[in-house]
């Protein structure tokens, strides 16, 4: 993710804006306590992760949700965990931006149900582009078009839109091309069972590849274990945020806004240079004799043929038995009394060990194999098949230029 959606430029720090009138607490309760109840509970603050740098580029605050009977009416009720996020980071004094929870229930209620959440933006000095409002719950029974709606309403606002829980929640996909919103956070279930399921690992990044088309960057909460960190960094993913990289009881006012990201455990080293292709690829016909062949009848057919650089003596089944090199053959019966010594007798006399590769094995492979015996480098190899049977052979020169080939290839 780069340009108008590289996290860094999620770091906004702000300059308060002018003293404003004491929050009321009558009409707003701090962290929704309600006289006669138990407070709730402490709220949670979960820095937002750059995984390339380490440095925490915004914060997610969650707190109690007032009960609909609470004083604030049914009004404040509606965004009380929001209300409630935004006054624990002014406590904490919370500079970077703010990722607070918003139901859809009261995104499409429309204005008159944010007015809570906007008088406490003004108490609190913080303007709306600091702020991602994160949209929960389930959409169904909300209608689209009111949804929509309250969505542009507080983006003409300047608050940042992110949807929630996607890859398990009951959220339309098409919902989000329409919204197009800032921040797509994946489900916490989806970061940890992804890395262990290839099933949910494929859904993880098409949600990623959906993400990147509407222009959003992904947020991959809850990340727990090594395992599901690298996990994430393979679907592409930057933004993260979980137990792994902050304790429970991070707090801003710590003053600590990079953390710890554990380093991707390095993988065995990949082959970058190609093997080049297979020799079968690279087959010619083989001239073949019997094994029990004399040398008189293989002058006879490299006499036929000048372009035969071997012949290859195989048995009943046509498995090799040897190889018979053109040049030092003849060398052999050019000699003094090499036609008399050897033209009768059995060409197995004169024939070395065959140079054998599967059909399978790539060319860079082959030309080890080549070269395992300094006096017959240039030999033909003879290729077999699956169970050992003749299928031609291989000349060095057409590895040696293959292998050329694969040299004046750029680095991958």
């Amino acid at each position: 993710m780069t340009g108008d959606h590289d996290p860094a430029t999620m770091v906004r720090r702000y300059t308060p804006a002018a003293a404003a009138p004491p929050y009321d607490q009558r009409v707003y309760p701090p962290e929704g306590h309600q006289p006669g109840l138990p407070g709730p509970a402490t709220p949670r603050f979960l820095p937002v992760v750059d995984l390339d740098t380490g440095g925490a580029v915004a914060i997610e605050v969650t707190a109690e949700r007032a009960s609909s009977g609470g004083p604030g009416g049914p009004g404040v009720a509606g965004v009380a965990g929001t209300v409630n996020g935004l006054l624990a980071a002014a406590r904490e004094e919370a500079l970077l931006p703010l990722v607070l929870p918003i139901s859809a229930a009261a995104v499409a209620g429309g204005t008159a149900g944010l007015a809570p959440l906007h008088e406490a933006m003004r108490v609190c000095n913080r303007r709306p582009r600091e702020v991602i409002l994160v949209i929960e719950g389930d959409p169904g029974p909300v209608e689209r078009t009111a949804l929509l709606s309250g969505i542009d309403g507080l983006r003409a606002v300047g608050y940042l839109i992110a949807f929630g829980g996607v890859g398990t929640t009951a959220l339309p996909l098409d919902l989000l091309a329409d919204a197009s919103p800032y921040v797509i956070a994946l489900s916490s279930d989806l970061v940890r069972r992804g890395p262990r399921d290839p099933r949910r690992g494929a859904l993880a990044e098409s949600l990623v590849r959906l993400a990147r088309g509407v222009g959003a960057h992904v947020l991959a909460p809850g990340v727990r274990d090594e395992t599901e960190l690298a996990a994430i960094r393979g679907w592409g993913i930057r933004l993260t945020q979980g137990p792994l990289l902050a304790p429970s009881d991070w707090r801003p006012s710590h003053g600590y806004n990079r953390v710890h990201v554990p380093l991707p455990v390095p993988e065995a080293a990949a082959v970058t240079a190609s093997l080049g292709p297979r020799v079968q690829e690279l087959l010619l016909p083989a001239v073949t004799l019997p094994a029990g062949s004399t040398a008189e009848e293989v002058v006879a057919v490299l006499s036929a043929e000048p372009s035969i650089t071997s012949v290859i003596l195989v048995d009943e089944y046509q498995r090799p038995q040897g190889s018979i090199d053109r040049s030092r053959f003849l060398l052999f019966m050019a000699g003094a009394y090499g036609h008399a010594l050897h033209a009768k007798k059995s060409a197995a006399r004169l024939a070395d060990t065959a140079k054998i590769v599967a059909k399978t094995t790539p060319v860079i492979a082959a030309m080890q194999v080549a070269g395992q015996d300094n006096a017959r480098v240039y030999d033909d190899l003879v290729v077999v098949d699956e169970v050992g049977r003749c299928m031609g052979v291989v000349r060095v020169g057409d590895l040696l230029r293959h292998a050329a080939a694969l040299q004046a290839q750029p680095a991958r």
